[in-house]
């Protein structure tokens, strides 16, 4: 198996990837300025496997069932032999190791969560000479080799602090930002994205706090900023965002726009106090599209090099119980159980109902 696009790869990449040019555009959007990427096909049934980094939180327990919910449809069983799925912790040697297993067991395909972005030409390589696919999704790779699936986190991040500002009439003296893990490269650029529509506000001050994308840390620095700066116009929050508005409850703050993340319970809370705003989500599912992906390439179909699926949302008057948050689940679930631009996204029972654990 070979990449089949060589000199013509250069050619596209440098003119970018217009919508339509490659296979199914609608699920697999290609990031502006992309290339394309392609395989000889090969029939399948296919071994895949999923080879996951940290598995510490909730958003990487549903990815790992989503993953499972996939290969459970009648659809995609067909096309399976084999799913395996391994977790190996904060350790990009360890993942590394475990890629190279799988591609000695002769899988065909194998998407991952990349613990260091940087670490990977070399079995990218190895995967190369092997006939091997892979396909990163979520925290992506610093290389253009293999297609690779996400959000476009500017997007994402844009997306917030647009609709905040759209309610407020692009007015607003005071805005609180809560990022996420500084360091990492998508509270960078969900950062970005949300400073490329608030530095456009004359005036605006911006207060920034660091919630790590956690609820807890993020009550207690939202706590710490309504302390010493007062209230604020409008809220974006990257994530925990639970923790940002039980802060604000305990401070007794006044209801304000506010832009968050797409846990089942900030979106109960938002409906509840009746909150304006917007939820977006990182949506785990994503790790069933990086299968799809996979599929799709293994069947000789051309992909974006980058992919940019559609962000999973909704506007505060949109949320309705049993529809896109269920009062009867964990706080903790993520509403977005899938991309309808893909496939019908999962039903929470389809989440839940597979084993959070490894395969």
């Amino acid at each position: 198996m070979k990449n089949l696009l060589l000199s013509a790869t250069m050619l596209v990449a440098s003119a970018g990837v217009a919508f339509g040019d490659t296979y199914r555009p609608e699920c697999f959007v290609p990031a502006p300025e992309t290339s394309t990427i392609s395989y000889d096909a090969k029939d399948g049934p296919y071994k895949l496997a999923f080879v996951n980094g940290f598995a510490g939180n909730d958003w990487r327990i549903q990815a790992i069932q989503s993953a499972k919910a996939w290969a459970a449809r009648p659809e995609n069983a067909d096309k399976v032999d084999t799913f395996s799925i391994v977790s190996v912790g904060n350790d990009s040697a360890a993942q590394i190791a475990a890629i190279d297993n799988f591609i000695a067991a002769g899988y065909d395909a194998i998407t991952f969560i990349a613990v260091n972005p940087t670490a990977f030409e070399p079995v990218i390589r190895r995967a190369e000479r092997a006939g091997t696919i892979l396909v990163p999704f979520d925290n992506v790779l610093d290389t253009d080799k293999v297609v690779q699936v996400n959000e476009s986190q500017k997007e994402l991040g844009a997306l917030k602090a647009q609709t905040v500002m759209d309610i407020l009439g692009g007015n607003a003296k005071k805005v609180l930002m809560v990022n996420g893990l500084p360091g990492n490269a998508t509270d960078r650029d969900r950062r970005l994205g949300m400073m490329s529509v608030l530095e456009q506000v004359d005036g605006l001050e911006i207060v920034e706090v660091v919630g790590n994308w956690d609820t807890g840390t993020s009550q207690k620095v939202v706590g710490d900023a309504l302390a010493t700066h007062g209230e604020f116009d409008a809220v974006v929050s990257q994530h925990g965002s639970a923790g940002t508005i039980n802060a604000m409850q305990s401070a007794g703050h006044p209801i304000v726009p506010m832009g968050v993340d797409g846990e089942n319970g900030v979106r109960i809370l938002m409906d509840e106090l009746d909150i304006p705003g917007v939820s977006a989500s990182q949506a785990p599912a994503m790790s069933a599209i990086a299968l799809e992906a996979a599929v799709a390439l293994l069947e000789g179909n051309e992909l974006p090099q980058t992919i940019y699926l559609p962000i999973p949302q909704v506007k505060a008057e949109g949320l309705e119980a049993g529809v896109n948050y269920f009062p009867d689940l964990p706080k903790s679930f993520n509403t977005g159980t899938g991309f309808a631009e893909c496939f019908a996204p999962f039903t929470p029972e389809e989440i839940t109902g597979q084993d959070p654990d490894n395969t």
